[in-house]
C-alpha cells in the first residue's frame, strides 16, 4: 500500500512521506508504461514528497493517538457491538504470526453476507487466514466460518456441515449465483489455489474451482460477477496482488528484495509490495456449463504490469446498462474499464480521473464503497488508503468522469492518521441519503512501539451526510464515537460488509479483523424515519433474450419517493475484497408513501414497479412485479384494499 510511485533511489526508505507512504519501500527499476499516464511532479528526496516528513500526529485530550482516542461521553448512539450477544465471538481470524514477518500475514480477511438458505435472513461468511506452519501440516489450520442467521439476533456456526472450512490460506470473498439454479454461490480468494463453492441446495457446498478451471494459484485477494456479454450468465474477473515465494521469501537484506533493508519511520519492518513481483488480474468467461475460459487479453482488461490488485466491482458506470469494471490496486493506478458492448473494454483508467488522486499520485487503494451519495442518479466512489494519506472520494462528474472531492466534501483531514480497509455508503438513520463508514486498522505491529501518534488497533470512522451552504453540493459530518458504542471500538480491522442482518430496515455491520473475533455493530440509531428493502430475481433465459442472471447481479433501481430520486446497484462484491448484503436498501425519510422503483434490469428490460407501503422488504421478479414481502422478517399479511 504505497501511494506514491515514482523512481526511488538507494536502498528501502523510510514510509512516512506527506501525503503519505504505505509499505516500506524498495529501489526498484521502473516499470514501462503499458498505459498512457500524466506527467508527474519530480519527488523531493528519496521518500517521496516533502523530504520524507510524515503528516503530523494528532492526539487527543488524554494524549492517546486518535486513531485509538477522540472518544466523547455523549452523543449520538449508532451502533452496538453484540458481538457476544450474537454468538460470534467464539471464532477467531488468525493471519500468520503476530510479528507479521511477512507481507502475506499483513492484509487480513474479507467478510461476505450470504443468504445461503434462501430464508430471507443474511448469513455471515468470514474468510480466515492460515500460518506457514499451517501450511505444512504442523498445527491445526484456521478454518473459515459460516454464521447461520437464526432470526432472533443470533447466529449458529455451521461450516463444517456447510463444507465451506476453506483450509487454505484465505483472503477475500465474493457471492453469486454462477449457474442460475436460484441459489447463491461463494467465490474465495486465497494465496494458493481459490475456491468456486457451489450451493446445492441442501445447506450444504461443493468446491468446483479444479473442475470450473478458476483456482489459479498463488495470491488471488478480490473478486468481481458481471455478465459483461449480454448472455445472461456471470463471469469472474479476478485481481491478482503479490507473487509471494515460499522458496524465495521477500527478508531484508536478501537477494529476494535487491539486498535492501525494510523500514518504516526508521524501524525495521516486513518488505512489500513495492519492489516484489505482482500477480495479473485473470477475467473467466462463464461457458455456461459449469466450466470458465480466461479471456483477459480478449477482452482487453489485461494488467500488463501485474499491479498489486485488491478489490474489484462490476458495476454500470455510465448508464448504458452495461456492467464495467473498476479495480482497486495498492500501490499503483486504479482500473476503470467501459464495457463497449462487443464482448470488449476500453481501459479509460486515467482519462476518467479514477487512476490517481487530485495530486496525480497512486494510493493505497483497499476497499471501495460505490454509491450515489448525491442523489444525482450517478455512482460515485470512495476508497480507502494507508496513514498519512487522505481517503478519496471520486465524485462522478458524468460520462464516467470523476473528480476528486475529498477536501471539499468534508472527509479528507479527519481520515489522514487512518489506516483505511472495509468501507461502505450506507443510509445509517434512513434519511433517503447516504452516508459513510470505513473500518480501520495498521498494518504494522511495530508502531505500537512507537511514539508515532497511530496504534495497530484502530477505530471506525462514520460520516453523516448533509447538505452544504451556500449551494456547493453535500458533504459529510464526522460523528464522534461516543465511550461505549461501537464506534468506540478499537480493533485492527480488514474486511466489513453492510446489509439489514435483522431485517428492521437498519444497516448493520460486520467486521472482520486480523487476528481476532469478529465484530458485529447493530444499527440502534433512534430516527423513526421509513425505508423499503428489495430483493431483486431475474427472469433468466427466455425463447426470446438471453434474459437477466436469476440473482439480477448489476441491476440498478431508481426509487423516486419523498421529493427525491435515489439509486442502489445490485453487487456482488465491494468495501474491502468483501460482499455486501445483495438486497437494495432506501431510507425514505419522512415519506408518506414508499415510491414507485424504476428497475434497469441486466437483460436490458425496464420495468417500473409501485411499491404499496413502506417498511417491507420486497421481492420482485422480472417481468412479474411483486411476488413477496416481509414485515418484521416474516411474510406480510395481505395489503388492504384500496
Amino acid at each position: 500500500m504505497l501511494p506514491v510511485r515514482g523512481l526511488f533511489f538507494g536502498i528501502l526508505i523510510a514510509a512516512f512521506s506527506l501525503p503519505g507512504v504505505c509499505w516500506a519501500q524498495q529501489a526498484e527499476p521502473a516499470k514501462p508504461a503499458a498505459r498512457e499516464a500524466p506527467q508527474k511532479p519530480a519527488q523531493q528526496g528519496m521518500g517521496g514528497i516533502a523530504g520524507g516528513l510524515g503528516a503530523a500526529a494528532v492526539y487527543d485530550e488524554q494524549k492517546r493517538p486518535i486513531t485509538a482516542g477522540g472518544f466523547v461521553d455523549s452523543g449520538p448512539v449508532v451502533f452496538e457491538d453484540i458481538t457476544r450477544k450474537a454468538g460470534l465471538s467464539g471464532w477467531i481470524h488468525k493471519m500468520g504470526v503476530p510479528e507479521k514477518s511477512f507481507i502475506v500475514e499483513t492484509n487480513g480477511s474479507g467478510v461476505c453476507l450470504i443468504d445461503y438458505d434462501n430464508d430471507g435472513w443474511p448469513d455471515i461468511y468470514l474468510v480466515n487466514g492460515s500460518t506457514f506452519k499451517a501450511l505444512d501440516g504442523k498445527e491445526e489450520t484456521p478454518h473459515a466460518a459460516l454464521f447461520h442467521n437464526n432470526h432472533d439476533g443470533t447466529f449458529t456456526d455451521v461450516t463444517a456441515k456447510a463444507g465451506v472450512q476453506n483450509d487454505r490460506w484465505g483472503y477475500g470473498c465474493s457471492v453469486a449465483d454462477y449457474d442460475n439454479d436460484g441459489w447463491p454461490d461463494l467465490y474465495v480468494g486465497n494465496y494458493g489455489k481459490n475456491r468456486l463453492y457451489h450451493n446445492n441446495h441442501d445447506g450444504t457446498f461443493t468446491d468446483k474451482a479444479e473442475t470450473a478451471g478458476v483456482t489459479l494459484g498463488n495470491w488471488s485477494p478480490g473478486s468481481a460477477w458481471g455478465d459483461y456479454d449480454g448472455d445472461g450468465l456471470l463471469d469472474l474477473y479476478v485481481t491478482g496482488y503479490v507473487h509471494f515465494d515460499r522458496d524465495n521469501l521477500p527478508i531484508a537484506g536478501t537477494k529476494a528484495v535487491g539486498y535492501a533493508n525494510c523500514v518504516y519511520r526508521g524501524a525495521t519492518v516486513n518488505c512489500g509490495p513495492r519492489g516484489l513481483k505482482g500477480e495479473a488480474d485473470h477475467l473467466f468467461h462463464n461457458n455456461g456449463d459449469g466450466t470458465f475460459t480466461d479471456v483477459t487479453v480478449k477482452a482487453g482488461v489485461e494488467d500488463k504490469d501485474n499491479y498489486y490488485g485488491f478489490t474489484a466491482i462490476f458495476m454500470d458506470i455510465n448508464g448504458d446498462g452495461k456492467p464495467d469494471l473498476v479495480v482497486g490496486n495498492d500501490s499503483e493506478p486504479n482500473f476503470l474499464y467501459i464495457n463497449k458492448g462487443d464482448g470488449t473494454f476500453d481501459d479509460q483508467s486515467y482519462v476518467s480521473g479514477f487512476a490517481l488522486n487530485k495530486d496525480g499520485r497512486e494510493i493505497a487503494s483497499m476497499g471501495i464503497a460505490a454509491g450515489d451519495y448525491e442523489n444525482s442518479g450517478l455512482i460515485d466512489f470512495f476508497v480507502t488508503d494507508f496513514g498519512d494519506d487522505y481517503k478519496v472520494l471520486y465524485h462522478n462528474d458524468g460520462d464516467a468522469s470523476f473528480s476528486d472531492l475529498s477536501y471539499k466534501a468534508g472527509i479528507a483531514q479527519t481520515t489522514i492518521p487512518f489506516v483505511g480497509w472495509g468501507d461502505g455508503f450506507v443510509d445509517y438513520d434512513n434519511d433517503s441519503w447516504l452516508d459513510l463508514f470505513m473500518v480501520n486498522g495498521h498494518v504494522y505491529p511495530e508502531v505500537d512501539q512507537h511514539d508515532w501518534g497511530t496504534t495497530w488497533s484502530e477505530r471506525p470512522l462514520l460520516f453523516h451526510n448533509v447538505p452544504e451552504t451556500a449551494g456547493k453540493g453535500r458533504r459529510f459530518d464526522y460523528i464522534p464515537p461516543v465511550k461505549g458504542t461501537g464506534l468506540a471500538v478499537v480493533i485492527p480491522a480488514r474486511g466489513a460488509a453492510f446489509g439489514d442482518l435483522f431485517n428492521d430496515g437498519r444497516i448493520d455491520v460486520i467486521i472482520n479483523p486480523i487476528d481476532g473475533a469478529p465484530t458485529l455493530l447493530r444499527n440502534v440509531n433512534p430516527d423513526k424515519h421509513h425505508w423499503v428493502e428489495m430483493q431483486l430475481v431475474g427472469a433468466g433465459k427466455t425463447a426470446k433474450s438471453p434474459g437477466s442472471p436469476r440473482d439480477a447481479t448489476c441491476a440498478t433501481v431508481y426509487l423516486k419517493a419523498n421529493g427525491t430520486r435515489m439509486r442502489q446497484d445490485v453487487l456482488a462484491s465491494g468495501s474491502y475484497i468483501s460482499a455486501n448484503d445483495r438486497r437494495l436498501h432506501f431510507g425514505l425519510g419522512d415519506a408518506a408513501e414508499a415510491g414507485t422503483a424504476e428497475i434497469h434490469w441486466p437483460s436490458g428490460a425496464k420495468e417500473m414497479v409501485k411499491l404499496p407501503a413502506m417498511d417491507r422488504i420486497y421481492t420482485i421478479t422480472e417481468g412479474q412485479g411483486i411476488t413477496a414481502a416481509l414485515c418484521g422478517g416474516a411474510p406480510c399479511a395481505a395489503e388492504p384494499a384500496k
